[in-house]
């Protein structure tokens, strides 16, 4: 018997979480707080956090319980009063928090926290590299971007055998949708099937890294090339600088041109003890004409007011934010850079991903009090403060010159306000941008040719069924209305698998293995395909989510302990 699974909180993502797994097959029970048109029969109505709301939707016969709404404090109180009712249920919990998510996850048995922000980030983030990411797949922690490569006329792989692909440890192959017939991908490689106009394959790519990341010397080079940011962000600094070293230098000429006896050192050690206050050497001026007496009691004066601003201003910029924004902007890149406007959850996710990955990245966020601003910069990115749809920032972002811009901000309208501008300065640019409403968000691409329109509902909502579905999922993917799960699991002697050969097991379940960790070795490849599963060893592998009932005929016990052996 399938598990039934309850979607609590059905807004713009829970309601996408709700309706792929019915989709996929699930028992699947929504609550919300008002009625949903059309949705009367699954859909329990009520307050999402009160017992006898729960109790409608069958709390204590549900397997899963999944909080998808985008209130934190709400999502933890509908956790407390389930697991008083049902100390059992798995739970998964949407969490911007990811620190306290994962100390909740520490304590509370099967607790699993997810963040929409950081699911979605690196789809916008491959959006960016240029690659049509349906999903993502988590492998030798990295993050590897799933692609659909669809075999036309003059595609490089028509008539390649699939088994030439398979051993290609750059890509790992996830499933195969032949144009003709029905044919499962393990089946297919043994065999030598070949790649025919009309095939699709499902891949996931290993990520690249750049290492051509800037040296010290050279960020420094930058920062001295860039010096025409410090007339914008510390003029007045300038000014009254130059103003007062004229004060000392014409103080100074003047004790001289008094009395030629006096040293230059005795004149400039007098004029600048007199403009600070701190004295000494009087005797420059005390045998000196009266017109010379009065001319020091006005530069005492111009030279306290002049002073005075001086530490004023040297005082604000570099202890206020005027340093931080100049430094930010003599370190923007000349080139091939990525701008990220609007540094909320989203932002902040992509910014880590690309930086990761070795790319340089220019941040524009409006919000001073941004709390973002200090963990990026302690990054070394700069971040430019101010309206990302304003075209003066975003030259000074070096916009011409950039691989693409995002434009994710919590705003619709100003996210396509900014990519208009973009567009308009450097119409062959990529743009990418983040838009709430999935429906909108094809329409917006299409009608203004921007490279990709995402929505982070959309992009995180098979992560969370497939999470729902159970397991310990690695990534997943969605095509043809066919949701794709990666996961973990460990063989033990009660495990359907145990004691097949991996390609047996295969053909058998419609899985594709990725690879096997046994006790003293990692397998992979054709060896994969030979090797006899036994107790122990963890084996990865895709599978279409309508597949997972194979893993829900195995005792919750195994998979529970196959979930503490994978997170150790």
């Amino acid at each position: 018997m399938k598990p039934r699974i309850i979607v609590c909180g059905l807004g713009s993502t829970g309601y996408k979480i709700f309706s792929l797994l019915r989709q996929q097959g699930a028992y699947v029970i929504g609550i919300h707080d008002r009625p949903i048109p059309g949705e009367d029969r699954d859909v329990v109505v009520g307050d999402l956090k009160a017992a006898s709301t729960l109790k409608t939707a069958g709390i204590y016969e549900a397997h899963t319980l999944v909080l998808a709404g985008n209130d934190e404090a709400l999502n933890l109180a509908i956790l407390t009063q389930a697991r008083v009712l049902n100390p059992r249920i798995r739970v998964i919990n949407r969490l911007f928090n990811t620190s306290l998510g994962d100390r909740l996850d520490k304590i509370l048995a099967d607790h699993v926290s997810m963040s929409v922000a950081a699911l979605a980030a690196p789809t916008f983030a491959f959006a960016a590299l240029g690659n049509k990411a349906i999903g993502q797949l988590r492998l030798f922690n990295q993050t590897w971007p799933i692609h659909e490569e669809y075999i036309h006329e003059h595609h490089p792989w028509k008539n390649r055998r699939l088994s030439e692909l398979w051993e290609d440890r750059s890509r790992m192959l996830i499933y195969y949708l032949p144009l003709k017939g029905q044919i499962d991908l393990v089946s297919a490689v043994i065999c030598g099937q070949q790649l025919q106009e009309g095939d699709r394959l499902i891949i996931g790519s290993k990520p690249s890294i750049r290492n051509h990341r800037q040296s010290w010397l050279q960020k420094l080079l930058k920062v001295v090339t860039n010096l025409r940011q410090f007339k914008q962000h510390a003029q007045a600094l300038a000014v009254i600088t130059i103003v007062l070293f004229a004060t000392i230098f014409i103080s100074t000429l003047t004790y001289i041109l008094t009395d030629l006896q006096t040293p230059f050192i005795d004149a400039l050690y007098f004029s600048v003890g007199m403009i600070s206050g701190a004295g000494g050497n009087e005797k420059v001026a005390e045998n000196a004409p009266e017109s010379i007496k009065l001319f020091t009691v006005f530069m005492m004066l111009l030279g306290a007011a002049t002073l005075g601003i001086f530490y004023a201003l040297l005082t604000d910029f570099v202890l206020g934010t005027r340093f931080k924004q100049f430094w930010d902007a003599a370190r923007i890149p000349h080139k091939n850079h990525y701008i990220i406007c609007g540094l909320g959850g989203i932002g902040v996710q992509i910014v880590n991903q690309l930086h990761n990955h070795g790319h340089e990245v220019v941040v524009i966020e409006k919000d001073p009090n941004n709390r973002f601003f200090n963990s990026v910069r302690s990054l070394g990115i700069p971040v430019i403060l101010g309206d990302a749809s304003l075209s003066d920032n975003l030259k000074t972002a070096n916009l011409e010159k950039a691989d693409a811009l995002l434009a994710v901000t919590s705003n619709d309208m100003a996210n396509l306000e900014i990519a208009l501008t973009a567009k308009g300065m450097a119409p062959k640019l990529p743009v990418i941008v983040r838009n709430q409403e999935p429906q909108f968000a094809s329409t917006i691409q299409e009608v203004f040719e921007f490279e990709e329109v995402l929505s982070p509902s959309e992009l995180a909502a098979p992560a969370f069924a497939a999470a729902a579905l159970g397991g310990r999922i690695l990534g997943n993917g969605i095509t043809a209305d066919t949701l794709w799960v990666a996961l973990a699991t460990m063989i033990t002697s009660g495990h359907p698998f145990c004691g097949k050969r991996v390609k047996d097991a295969a053909m058998d379940a419609d899985f594709v293995p990725l690879y096997i960790e046994t006790k003293s070795q990692t397998i992979h490849g054709w060896d994969l395909l030979e090797t006899a599963l036994g107790a122990g060893d963890i084996l990865y592998l895709t599978m279409p989510a309508t597949g997972l009932d194979r893993l829900w005929r195995v005792p919750s016990q195994v998979l529970a302990n196959s979930d503490r052996a994978i997170s150790t």
